[in-house]
């Protein structure tokens, strides 16, 4: 059993059972979410409508949130309104639900050895099976929060510690609405464990495409810090608020756990350096709607100091770290369009991201050429989700990571004896099939499905173009989600 989700699933039966809507209203595909489920997210998860409690305490406060969410737009069909006695009859169920994916990888050229418990390809894996509480806590508080099993991979522990179970992407939201004058105010505190978990569009990291990626398979080595690199190692707190349901404004600030803390919550705490102070994030993305149309233009970015580890050799290994720092500061811009039609949804996305690197630990260790670098990383997409039940999904996407040449870092080319660079590009495309997207499934709301059938094509791989199809990846996998 191995890890074969890159990004887990946020479309859960228990947002479900919590606003009585069926997945579709939130989503065009997993996790990719419609006007309505940006704003279920923004309001913290609380919003009701459903046949069960949505809190232990009472469903007239929920109610009343989702008289204020509904009138923030209006983007999905309205729950008829029950008496006070009516909503104090409802039962009230616990908002856990669970996952479980079932993956085949099949890759150009074999894996490299060793592979066990692995064949070399064509490999049919049972990835994580986690355990999730998603939705209201209170009537302004709620959570999503992953707890996950993660079975040993290919040729054996990447993690020194042997951690099979983590804590996995954590956001519990406070949430609130306010009239300022003309200003009509979302306003919130996030609370969560990777950079960008907490937004509201999927062009940035956390929830990006692919949603579902086969971990067996290699993938290119450089990413920016934004891309991931904290994701469970660190704890933020941060304000947001979209200001007349147009302007979204974030800052967080993200702290690392200390050794201990994360090697009790089953991260490695070796998986990146030792975070010096604050990290700051921030995020600003401007949504104008009109009709059918939604349009976001935006920037995020984040500063970090990442102190390396000393020695993190098992069995000598020292919780001493460097005390020079290599210094990112991330930039991004991204942007979305979606249309919805009358059965169908056309989503385009892109992203785009500047990594700025001080490397002075690095250069000064000489794990690095260079004192500074560039790490660039781009994704352009496009998707139509067709019909409502039986929903097909279809996606492409062209990605790029580009960067300075560094030999320390990426080595020397074999051939030339020049400098290797990060480069990697190539192109991803899906098919996704839904079951049930726009009604109340079998079983409805305590089971959903998806299949999806992905290949991913490579140009050019760290850094050459020899032997880049040799990672070309398809991978059929299905996950349920319960």
């Amino acid at each position: 059993m191995v890890i074969a989700f890159a990004s887990p699933t946020q479309a859960l039966p228990s947002f479900a059972r919590q606003t009585g809507q069926p997945c579709g209203t939130c989503h065009t595909d997993f996790p990719s979410l419609t006007p309505y489920g940006r704003r279920f997210k923004l309001l913290g998860y609380t919003a009701g409508g459903g046949q069960f409690r949505t809190t232990p305490f009472s469903s007239n406060d929920a109610m009343n949130v989702r008289a204020e969410y509904d009138n923030l737009r209006g983007y999905a069909k309205a729950v008829a309104p029950q008496s006070q006695a009516d909503a104090d009859s409802k039962e009230w169920i616990p908002p856990i639900s669970m996952m479980a994916v079932v993956g085949f990888t099949h890759t150009q050229a074999d894996l490299p050895a060793p592979t066990d418990p692995y064949a070399p390809n064509n490999n049919t894996v049972l990835s994580p099976f986690s355990m999730f509480w998603g939705g209201a806590i209170t009537n302004n508080i709620g959570a999503f929060a992953q707890v996950t099993y993660n079975a040993v991979p290919a040729g054996g522990f990447g993690d020194p510690f042997g951690h099979t179970w983590t804590w996995d992407n954590t956001d519990v939201r406070f949430a609130g609405t306010a009239m300022v004058g003309p200003l009509d105010l979302v306003y919130g505190i996030t609370a969560n464990n990777n950079p960008t978990v907490q937004d509201l569009w999927n062009t940035t990291p956390a929830w990006g495409f692919p949603y579902a990626a086969s971990t067996l398979a290699a993938t290119p080595a450089t990413k920016t810090v934004v891309e991931g690199a904290l994701a469970a190692h660190v704890g933020g707190v941060g304000a947001y608020a979209m200001i007349n349901d147009l302007l979204y404004l974030e800052v967080t600030g993200y702290k690392m756990l200390s050794f201990s803390q994360q090697n009790a919550l089953g991260t490695d705490p070796f998986g990146v350096g030792q975070l010096g102070g604050i990290a700051p994030y921030w995020r600003v993305a401007f949504e104008p709607h009109w009709g059918r149309n939604t349009w976001m233009i935006g920037t995020f970015g984040m500063y970090s100091e990442l102190h390396p580890w000393l020695n993190t050799a098992f069995g000598t290994w020292t919780t001493a770290v460097d005390p020079l720092a290599d210094r990112f500061t991330d930039i991004g811009f991204d942007t979305q369009y979606q249309y919805q039609g009358d059965n169908f949804w056309v989503t385009l996305r892109g992203s785009y991201i500047r990594e700025y690197q001080r490397l002075d630990s690095s250069f000064a260790s000489l794990a690095a050429a260079n004192p500074t670098n560039l790490v660039n990383s781009m994704k352009l997409q496009a998707s139509v989700a067709m019909g409502a039940d039986n929903r097909v999904v279809l996606t492409g996407q062209y990605f790029k990571i580009s960067g300075t040449s560094d030999a320390n870092l990426y080595g020397t080319d074999p051939l030339s004896g020049l400098a290797m660079t990060p480069n990697s590009d190539g192109w991803q495309a899906e098919i996704a099939y839904i079951p049930f997207g726009a009604s109340k499934m079998i079983g409805w709301p305590w089971f959903n499905a998806r299949i999806g059938l992905q290949y991913t094509y490579y140009n050019k791989f760290n850094g050459t173009s020899v032997a880049a199809h040799d990672n070309n990846t398809l991978f059929l996998h299905a996950w349920f989600a319960m």
